[in-house]
């Protein structure tokens, strides 16, 4: 059985998707967008860009009643490999050993001309 997780700070959806579902004890996080919550505006930057977006992602995390140690996988999405380092400095501060498995890659677009996207997947 799954079930939506709605968090009250992080973006909504703005599509036919939910932000996060749990199912069987999994917590399935959408990707992640650079927006604010309030304003829908993306910051400046792409260690602006990757705080925001880890800060929606833990804001669906915590709804679900789970907390950042609890995530065992992340996708990032970049549109510019270029800006791994900058993005790993700042995804660094937001997780410790063991750390998440992980996979990060540059993509042709983002939407809404973001410079970083990122989803998880986190259990009890």
């Amino acid at each position: 059985m799954k079930s939506a997780i709605v968090p009250e700070n992080a973006p909504a959806a703005v599509g036919p998707y939910s932000a996060a579902i749990e199912c069987n004890g999994v917590i399935y996080v959408s990707g992640q967008l650079p927006a604010d919550p309030v304003t829908g505006a993306f910051p400046e930057g792409i260690e602006a860009q990757t705080r925001q977006s880890l800060e929606n992602l833990k804001a669906c995390v915590e709804a679900a009643g789970l907390t950042m140690d609890n995530v065992v996988k992340t996708t990032v999405l970049l549109s510019d490999i270029a800006n791994f380092g900058a993005m790993n400095s700042v995804y660094a501060e937001y997780f410790q050993a063991p750390y998440p498995a992980r996979a990060a890659f540059q993509v042709a677009a983002l939407p809404k001309g973001a410079l970083v996207e990122i989803e998880c997947v986190a259990a009890k």
